[in-house]
Formats: C-alpha cells, structure tokens, sequence
C-alpha cells in the first residue's frame, strides 16, 4: 500500500490525535527532566557534566537519527515504524525509572532517544497523508506545534509535582500509560502508507552523522574536567567527519543529507536559526534550573511554578506566529523572536536580572515571548520553496537542527559554568560562573534577529526558487534515466 485510503474526517482528527500523543510524550520528557535535576544530581552523585549528559544523551541520538528513521519509515512503512518506536520509547522510560546509577541511565536515555527518533518525523509523515487538503493540513500542523507548547508549559509544572511529591523516578512512568494507549490506539486506527518512492539507506552518511555529532558533543561536555589535550582526538574526529560528509554526500544519488539544499538562502537560515534558538533554550533551562533550586534553594516545584513566566508565553505566542506566518510570511515572527530572546539574554549577561524577582519575571516572560514566535517559522522557511517530494526531507532536517542545538546548548552553557564555578560552592560562585553562559545565549538571540533578516527578503526567496529548479530537474533527468535503464 503506497498511500492511505481516503479517511473519515471523524478518523482523520483521531490519527492526529494519536500522533499528537507521540510528540507530547517525546517534547515532555525533555522539559519535564530539567527541573529534576538537581533531585537526580543529590541521589545520583552527578557532576556537573553527568547532568549534561543525562539530557544531551537523549537529544543526541535523536538528531542523529531523525533522518535515517523517517526514510526508513516511506520504505518499510509508516505504521510500523512509529509502532515500533512507542515500544522502544516506553521500554526505555521503564528502564530510565529503574536505573540505579548515573552511567546507566545516560544508557537508557539513549534507548528511549533510539525510539523518539521513530516517533516525531514519522508522525508528521502521517498526518501529512492522512490531511490531503493543503488548508486542512495547515490547520493540522498547528495543533501538532500547539503541542510543544503545551509541553513547554506543563513540563516544569508536572516535573516539580512529581518529583516533590514521589521522587525523579516518577517523570518516567507518565510515558508508559500514554506510549501504551497510543500503541493501541495506532493498531486500531492508523492505516499504513509508504512512499511511492522511497529513499535508499545511505550507511556512511549516517555513521559520519553519528560520528560527527557524538565526538564534538563529547568534546564539549568533557573539556572542564579532562582538559583539551584529552578531548582533542575527539574534536579532530569531529572534523573528520565533517569533511567526509562533506565530500561523500555530494557524491550519492539519494544521499541522507542533500547539501544542494543549503544553496537556499532561507532553508540555510533556518538550519542555522533552528540551531541557535534551541540552543538557547537548552542552556536557558539548565542554567534556569540550577539556579532557583540550588542557589535560590527552592523546591522542584516552587522552581516549576518559576518557570511558568517562561512557559506560558511560550504557549501563547506559538499559534500567534503560525497565524503570522500564514498571513505575512516569516520575517515578522523571526524578528520578534530575536529581539526578545536578545534583550532577555542582555538582562541575565549585563544586570544579572536573577538576582531581583521583578528582574527575574521579566527575563523569563521576554524569552518566553522569543521562543514562542520562533518554531513556527523555522518549518515554514525550511521547507517552503522546496519541492514536494524533497519536503519531507528538509522538515527532517530542520527538526535534526533543533535537536543539534538543544545538545549543542546544554554542552557548552554546562561547560562554560562547569569551568568558572570550578572547585567554589555553586550556591556563592553561581551568578557570577553564568555570566559568560547569559552572553552565549544573548548571542543566540542575536543570530536569530540578523538571519531572520537576511534570509526572509527578496535576494533569499531568489535562491530558494533557484535551489527548487534545480532540485526539481535533478528530479527529471534521475526519474528519465531510471526509466531508460528499465
């Protein structure tokens, strides 16, 4: 079966409801940990660095992954690989929740990543067959982003209610009763579909991609304690690996990542925007978290209920910019995004806005703002002006971009306050150790603003029509050629 049959639109709403469900849980358990943290970093013993590792474990190998599970999911079929990733992603949470030290769980976060990564661009591939009608599909990828934000908000609320109440264990079980019933819920009602053409496996790029990925994250992470003379070879695979992907992919007819892609201005903005606003995100909250629990002294939830100023606008300006997006393109959103999280970066870095609760509020309600106004864009650059049979493909890699930054974030917010906090008590060394960290992500902001500007006018549309021609007629002379030889 290449596509789905022609769905009620009673059944249409519950496919994506049960997708919805994958994408909560998956968006859910990056959240919810963080205000666990401090909780686990006590019982487990962790450092500075075993904490990095305990989220960027997770989005680690879920943005080396994303890619290879979504065109294994259009060969072998959609149904059966989200299936298959509910499985994994819930028996990874099982174990999380039992885990007895650190090590072991930085092992089964992996797990429950390896099945993530069949969950969110399999999801979408669904929910972009089963909605046919472009208004129809539209309004359907709304509620699907709608759903980040509901897991923005409810995650450091439901985190701090579960670890105050039973213990860190606790954020794991939620996944179980919600990964079973939309295991259930996709064998009783979603249809399987492939692709009429799938992608072939590209083994090497995806080692290089892993390779690549897991040396520099690692070299991050383990410079504060091991020095760089240690993390060196690690960094020079790094780049190895760069190089290779750089000279090998080119070279492939369907390779994993198309590096023609990047020829368009506003898909390469995207990437880079992707991976800087969610890098700010992912130091916001660990250094976020840190501070109200270990040096304000608060409890996971009182620190959950902190970071609803944050969340909430989050929420609230995330289907603002989607309407925004629709109606006057993405430079509008992309602006408001970057001026926001920049001046809430500039708040932290230069008048140390944690100090003072009315400073604090204000800090996390501007970021809020940002973050909430930058996602919607992000998808809609990336893939508009693409092909549609390449559109898939660049989602995919807009999605792999938000993970890469979110690891990137923690790994080098945790190095920088790692190394200036040193041997001192977190508690007296804190806000000063974070100030280069603010700066990192004031700097983020910053990149959002000037690429949202650069590649949303004239000259970037310009190459983003002429990346699709030649996309597009690339497309022709392989579908020709196929057809010759047969």
């Amino acid at each position: 079966m290449e596509s789905m049959p022609e769905l009620s639109h009673r059944r249409r709403l519950l496919v994506l409801a049960i997708c919805c469900m994958s994408l909560l849980i998956v968006s859910l358990d990056n959240t919810v940990l963080n205000v666990a943290l401090p909780s686990l970093q006590r019982d487990l013993h962790a450092t500075t660095s075993g904490l990095q590792w305990t989220i960027d474990a997770y989005t680690l190998v879920l943005a080396s992954l994303l890619m290879l599970a979504g065109s294994t999911a259009d060969r072998i079929g959609r149904k059966r690989v989200f299936m298959t990733g509910l499985v994994i992603f819930s028996v990874g949470s099982l174990l999380c929740s039992l885990a007895p030290n650190l090590s072991l769980l930085v092992v089964f976060r992996m797990v429950q990543a390896i099945g993530g990564s069949m969950l969110n661009p399999v999801a979408m591939s669904i929910i972009t067959n089963t909605f046919t009608e472009s208004r129809e599909r539209a309004r359907a990828i709304g509620v699907w982003g709608a759903v980040v934000g509901i897991s923005m908000a409810a995650g450091p609320l439901v985190g701090g209610l579960l670890v105050q109440s039973v213990s860190w264990r606790a954020i794991f079980w939620i996944n179980l009763p919600v990964g079973l019933a939309a295991l259930l819920l996709t064998l009783r009602f979603v249809p399987e579909s492939r692709a009429p053409k799938a992608r072939r496996p590209d083994p090497l790029g995806q080692l290089l991609v892993i390779a690549l990925f897991g040396s520099l994250t690692y070299a991050i992470i383990e410079a504060p304690d091991s020095g760089l003379t240690a993390v060196a070879p690690f960094m020079a695979l790094a780049f190895v690996a760069l190089l290779g992907l750089l000279w090998y992919e080119p070279r492939r007819d369907e390779p994993l990542i198309d590096l023609r892609f990047f020829r368009s201005a506003p898909f390469s903005g995207a990437t880079v925007i992707a991976i800087s606003a969610f890098a700010a995100l992912g130091g916001f909250l660990f250094l976020s978290t840190l501070y109200l629990q270990n040096v304000r002294g608060l409890d996971a939830l009182h620190a959950g209920l902190w970071m609803l100023p944050m969340a909430a606008p989050t929420f609230l300006c995330a289907p603002l910019s989607g309407r925004l997006v629709g109606s006057r393109g993405p430079r509008l959103p992309l602006l408001i995004a970057g001026t926001a999280m920049t001046v809430s970066g500039v708040f932290f870095a230069a008048f140390e806005a944690e100090t003072s609760n009315a400073t604090l509020l204000v800090g996390y309600v501007l970021f809020g703002i940002g973050f909430g106004f930058v996602n919607a864009p992000i998808t809609n650059t990336a893939v508009s002006g693409m092909p549609r049979a390449q559109a898939g493909v660049a989602a995919a890699v807009a999605s792999t971009s938000r993970q890469l930054g979110q690891t990137l974030g923690v790994a080098v917010i945790g190095a920088v306050l790692a190394s200036g906090i040193g041997s001192s008590p977190m508690k007296h060394a804190f806000v000063s150790a974070a100030r280069p960290g603010w700066w990192i992500l004031t700097a983020c902001g910053l990149a959002v603003l000037v690429l949202g500007l650069l590649t949303s006018g004239h000259w970037a549309h310009r190459t983003a029509e002429r990346t699709a021609e030649t996309l597009e007629s690339a497309e022709i002379r392989q579908t020709v050629g196929a057809t010759g030889r047969g």
